[in-house]
């Protein structure tokens, strides 16, 4: 028991962290080094130039607004679904859990593909909504809500199966209501869970590509995202202005992750967690 707990496992702390900065680096550094190298060929103003075009802007600010209002409602649903999947036993409880997984599994072009076909206009669910969801930000939103879904799920559940059942039944005990017991003792708990799980289901909302491609119609300043920015300058073999929307997007991604790892560490320190 004592070896499973030893940070001795793997042996030399010195070479283990070498192989793990090693390792980082060539696989995560290196790649977002290459895309700052190529952007550096534009220089600072030419830089500005491309991200504040009228076009990209439109695209910038679809993605970001898009992407919150999927998180907004994969933090409600997500936490219903890992609550229900954790706390209770019933038929298919196995199935629905590999299925919260599917999105992770499938290629996204599939996803895409398997939603323009339910969404399109001459889909099972489009034509009886008049062509207002392919090919629309509504298309994009629902999208990246079934993209993004597993980071919900997955951050939360296993806080949900470590939640000690007795603070609920002595909460009731002394009168709160259902509402009540979440809020105050269930939420707490779930509050650095949620914010990290948010924080990656966001970042991986804006740039997502393949299984928006297909619904969302790209039409410059209506439902055109930032990938498919990217995308399009690389055909015009415009390297250096795909460069500069590519490290835009990976300052926003950044900005991000930091935030939320940075509210994730507040709140489990608040909660005396050891950080």
């Amino acid at each position: 028991m004592y070896l499973l707990k030893s940070p001795t496992i793997i042996p030399g702390f010195g070479i283990s962290l070498g192989i793990s900065i090693f390792t980082l680096s060539l696989l995560v550094v290196l790649p977002f080094a290459a895309i700052v190298y190529s952007t550096l060929g534009l220089g600072w103003s030419n830089f500005w130039t491309v991200i504040l075009d009228d076009r990209v802007l439109s695209s910038i600010l679809l993605t970001l607004k898009v992407s919150f209002a999927a998180v907004i409602v994969n933090v409600i649903f997500g936490t219903m679904i890992a609550w229900v999947i954790t706390r209770y036993r019933f038929p298919g409880r196995s199935l629905i859990n590999a299925l919260v997984d599917l999105p992770f599994a499938l290629p996204t072009a599939v996803t895409g593909i398997a939603l323009a076909t339910l969404y399109a206009p001459n889909g099972w669910i489009g034509r009886w909504f008049d062509s207002k969801i392919a090919f629309t930000p509504l298309g994009i939103w629902i999208a990246l809500i079934v993209v993004s879904l597993p980071f919900i799920v997955r951050a939360v559940q296993p806080v949900i199966e470590e939640l000690n059942a007795e603070l609920e039944e002595a909460a009731t005990t002394l009168g709160a209501n259902h509402w009540t017991i979440f809020r105050r003792v269930v939420l707490p708990e779930l509050a650095p869970a949620l914010v990290m799980g948010s924080g990656m289901a966001f970042a991986r909302a804006t740039g997502e590509y393949g299984s928006v491609i297909f619904i969302a119609g790209n039409i410059p300043y209506v439902s055109e995202i930032l990938p498919v920015i990217i995308t399009g300058k690389l055909e015009m073999f415009d390297t250096a202005g795909a460069s500069a929307v590519a490290l835009f997007m990976l300052i926003i991604s950044f900005v991000i992750l930091f935030v939320f790892n940075s509210a994730q560490w507040a709140l489990s320190k608040r909660l005396g967690a050891r950080v």
